[in-house]
């Protein structure tokens, strides 16, 4: 690939690539856009096969980190890291405090936090070099284990689209099929039956089934019948590209709303089932609670604050199907439009001129 083509095509800001011989430390950070703040996205360990593999992920991740933000309505931009190794072999307090002392050089710019196969732990000891970093112990300040509110924001979500799908953001009576019970999806269900859903569940942990089983008296189901079961609300909140050709068809409910990361296959699928009648929640607005919580940490965490913020995520749902009814477009091209109005915004503010011809701000 032309790295510099594909980073002027979407707006990139910055790529670093950083090495340290003595631990071995291999990683790329991406800044994609800073118009609304400092860069937040988490830090990915991965074995890719290649460093083009790394290079277009952290590209992908960080521009979608801008998105998620700025829809989110706060004032970060967005950007990713990932680092190249295996994170059951390969970490290190060397690996993490070296990755530590680049975040630092970056000054603010760049804010990491946890991601796929890195941990608490690990945010811990990129803190030993840099404060740019969120989501470590408590210890330190920090919100803790993301996922109860990543949770609660999904639950917000998920009333919003049953207000537009059914007239009532009432949960109370609806049927409602999560795929996946993982952390963020057992919180979920406990929301859900708190208010009296009914829940069909399914996971290919058998633990995880039998926990929402037990604790929630959900009903569990094979991994390949959830999609098409009778339910109000599909929750999707397992695997990405789960909307696609082949379970599109299968669909029942009316409301797609889960916690999943990158849940259409392709662009086409939201557009599949828009024209199939679905409220469709976009994934990267309505499971977004943990980046708003770990953001809180930026001001001094406080729940509270950080809870009340997690509850927008309703608001946000039913703005973006104002602008799909205004561009009559569907709610996925609807979300990314509303995040780049808000980035819009912004810019212009900034982008102003004194009437003596002095630059205020221009990126």
């Amino acid at each position: 690939m032309n790295i510099f083509d594909y980073m002027q095509k979407y707006d990139y800001e910055q790529l670093v690539f950083c090495q340290d011989e003595n631990s071995g430390l291999k990683a790329i950070i991406c800044i994609h856009d800073t118009t609304l703040g400092p860069a937040l996205g988490g830090t990915r360990m991965w074995p890719y096969k290649t460093e083009e593999e790394a290079i277009v992920d952290v590209l992908r991740l960080g521009r979608g980190m801008t998105y998620k933000n700025a829809a989110a309505g706060l004032n970060i931009g967005g950007g990713k890291a990932v680092i190249i190794g295996d994170p059951r072999e390969h970490k290190s307090e060397e690996l993490f405090r070296a990755f530590g002392r680049y975040i630092q050089g970056l000054n603010g710019r760049y804010i990491t936090a946890e991601d796929v196969g890195t941990t608490v732990a690990d945010m811990d000891m990129i803190h030993l070099e840099t404060d740019f970093v969120t989501g470590v112990s408590p210890a330190f300040g920090s919100s803790g284990n993301p996922s109860p509110v990543t949770a609660y924001g999904v639950y917000r979500g998920m009333k919003a689209a049953a207000k537009l799908a059914y007239g009532s953001d009432s949960l109370s009576g609806r049927v409602v099929a999560v795929q996946g019970v993982g952390n963020v999806a057992y919180n979920l269900c406990r929301h859900l039956h708190e208010e009296g859903a009914h829940l069909i569940v399914t996971d290919i942990n058998q633990e995880n089934v039998d926990r929402a089983v037990n604790d929630f008296g959900a009903k569990a189901v094979g991994v390949n019948e959830i999609f098409g079961v009778e339910c109000d609300i599909f929750s999707p909140c397992a695997l990405g590209a789960i909307i696609n050709d082949d379970t599109i068809p299968l669909f029942k409910a009316k409301v797609i709303a889960g916690a999943a990361n990158n849940q259409l296959k392709e662009e086409r699928h939201g557009d599949q089932i828009h024209e199939k009648g679905l409220i469709y929640a976009p994934d990267y607005v309505i499971n977004a609670g943990g980046v708003i919580n770990v953001a809180d940490e930026l001001q001094g965490y406080n729940r509270e604050r950080a809870l009340k913020k997690v509850e927008t995520i309703y608001d946000s749902i039913l703005k973006i199907y104002e602008i799909a009814e205004r561009d009559g477009v569907p709610s996925y091209k609807a979300a990314d439009r509303m995040a780049e109005e808000r980035i819009a915004s912004v810019a212009r503010s900034r982008n102003t001129f004194l009437q003596n011809g002095k630059t205020v701000y221009k990126r």
